[in-house]
Parts: C-alpha cells; sequence; structure tokens
C-alpha cells in the first residue's frame, strides 16, 4: 500500500487542471460543509454567550433518531455516487465526461439504488449493534465496512453481481480491511489541519478541500482493492 503522502499527491495530480469539474461533482458536499461550518461557528458562540440560559430537553430524541438516519441515508447516497465517479477517475486517468449532476446522482438510479440502500441499512444496524456496547466498537466498525459500496460497485462492473449477497460486501469490507483501519483513520486525520483552515475562511475553504479529500479517498480504494472485484 503506498503511502499517505503519495495518495494525496496523487490525488492532486488528478485534480490539477480540473478543479472546476471536481467542485461541480461535489458541489452538494461542499455547501453542506460549509453550512456545517456556520452552524458550528454559530452554536459555540451561543454557548458562550448563553451557556447560562440554556435548557437541556430531550423529549424530542426519537425525531432526532429518525431524522439522523435519513438524513445519513441522503448523504450516503449523494456520496457515493461522487465517489464512484471519482474512483473511475483516477483509473483511467481522465475526469468524466457529462453532466456532473448525473454523475452525483447516479446511485439513485435502478442499477445502484436498491443494493446500495441496503448495504447502508445493515452497515447502520451493524455500527448500531456495535455502539451499544461502547461508542469505539462502532467507529471501529464504521472503518471495517468503510469500503462496501465500492467493492459493490466494482462487482456490478463486472457482471458478478448474482454471486454475492448483501452481507457479503459489508463482509468482504471487513476482510480487505483487515490491517487497514488505522491506515485509514490517519488518513482521514492528517486532514484536521485543513479543516481548521476551512472553518477559519468560513467555510470557503471546502470549496476545494472536499473534492481533495473525496479525490484521496476514491485513490486510497483504487490502491487498495486493486482488481481483486472487477475480475
Amino acid at each position: 500500500m503506498v503511502t499517505r503522502s503519495e495518495l494525496k499527491r496523487e490525488a492532486r495530480e488528478y485534480l490539477r487542471g480540473n478543479w472546476g469539474k471536481a467542485i461541480k461533482l461535489s458541489l452538494i458536499p461542499i455547501l453542506m460543509a460549509i453550512i456545517n461550518s456556520s452552524i458550528m461557528t454559530g452554536a459555540l458562540y451561543l454557548v458562550t454567550k448563553f451557556s447560562n440560559t440554556i435548557d437541556d430537553t430531550t423529549n424530542s430524541s426519537s425525531y432526532n433518531l429518525i431524522f439522523g438516519v435519513f438524513n445519513g441515508l441522503i448523504i450516503t447516497l449523494v456520496t457515493v455516487g461522487i465517489t464512484y465517479t471519482y474512483i473511475d477517475w483516477t483509473r483511467d486517468k481522465e475526469p468524466y465526461d457529462g453532466s456532473p449532476s448525473g454523475k452525483m446522482f447516479q446511485v439513485f438510479s435502478k442499477r445502484y439504488f436498491l443494493p446500495v440502500l441496503v448495504i447502508y441499512i445493515i452497515e447502520w444496524v451493524l455500527q448500531f449493534l456495535w455502539s451499544l456496547l461502547l461508542i469505539i466498537p462502532g467507529i471501529i466498525k464504521a472503518f471495517s465496512y468503510s469500503q462496501a459500496y465500492y467493492i459493490y460497485k466494482d462487482v456490478e462492473a463486472a457482471g458478478k453481481e448474482k454471486d454475492y449477497k448483501y452481507p457479503d460486501y459489508v463482509t468482504e469490507s471487513r476482510e480487505l480491511m483487515d490491517g487497514h483501519k488505522w491506515e485509514l483513520f490517519m488518513l482521514n486525520l492528517s486532514f484536521i489541519g485543513w479543516n481548521i483552515l476551512a472553518v477559519l475562511t468560513m467555510g470557503i475553504g471546502y470549496i476545494w478541500l472536499v473534492p481533495y479529500v473525496q479525490m484521496t479517498k476514491a485513490n486510497y480504494y483504487r490502491h487498495l482493492a486493486g482488481d481483486k472485484y472487477r475480475k
């Protein structure tokens, strides 16, 4: 496996001269990152200023859980579609053709929607059960299952999806990530400085950071899986 610096260097090479296409492709995650950054900054200010007047309320916990699951699903569907495009980009060494919105929302098609939805549900249930033990096991399992959607992409492209059941993709991801979970954790952590800088620029830095991170993670899967599921 290549180093973090090599993964990021390759990602920058893919993006060089193609930032416009990458930004358009990642527009929704960029906007969400900017909005979340603004909300967190505002919330921190309000908590600091009015901490003595804030009441603790827990009556809406069930609503928040349902909203969180639904919101997580929509974010996952969009993000997976974007990452699929970046994976192809890293393999073809060329940016995508066609409409960025078509690539962004490709998971909402008949080809991908049901499999990605089922994999999401399986992952969510497993992570939730592990989190009942302690939060750390849940986080570890999130890294273990992180490649399941991309494995499905390769298997489907190879025409071998009939050889797999939906839980198999999660199992394959767990096996693929064996010995690599800390590696992926450190890759994510390596962007913390850029995230801080993006927040300090009122979220504007996410315009470039989000495509950079997504391209790097797509490149990570390309190196990790190779052609294992494409043959």
